[in-house]
């Protein structure tokens, strides 16, 4: 009510004001903002940052925006130290994830080989959702 009272206040015939985000314009209000659009988040749960070789080290990713899941495309790779960026793949096959399609919550394992103990890796996540890519870097050393 009080931006009712405000806006008629404020305007007269042929006029324009803007009060609190609203156009108005001869007694007709346009909203002029963009509708409250929440940035989405990624999340990436794992069970420690030193999983073991030869076993199965479950994740999960989720992508929410305001408290829904959303469609996404994620890619997963492993960083090396050198700098070498390989592919992780879905499960037990040999499909690449990257740009693969989701909607909220995806779950996989990687199975760590034994090259690579002792070596300090990131786990890197990137998720696109419409025009915003989010990116966590789990770091991970295998023992």
């Amino acid at each position: 009510m009080r931006l009712a009272a405000a806006a008629a206040r404020l305007v007269t015939a042929g006029s324009l004001a803007t009060v609190g985000g609203l156009a108005i314009a001869e007694g007709l209000a346009v909203a002029s903002l963009a509708v409250g659009a929440t940035a989405p988040r990624l999340t990436v749960t794992a069970p420690g940052h030193t999983p073991k070789i030869k076993t199965h080290w479950n994740y999960t990713v989720s992508v929410y925006e305001g408290g829904k899941p959303v469609a996404a495309k994620l890619t997963e790779q492993i960083v090396d130290p050198i700098g070498g960026v390989h592919a992780v793949q879905v499960g037990p096959t040999t499909k690449n994830i990257t740009n693969m399609p989701i909607k909220g919550t995806y779950r996989d394992y990687i199975i760590w080989p034994a090259d690579s103990r002792g070596i300090p890796l990131t786990f890197r996540v990137t998720v696109k959702v419409g025009q915003v890519t989010k990116v966590v870097n789990y770091h991970v050393t295998a023992h």
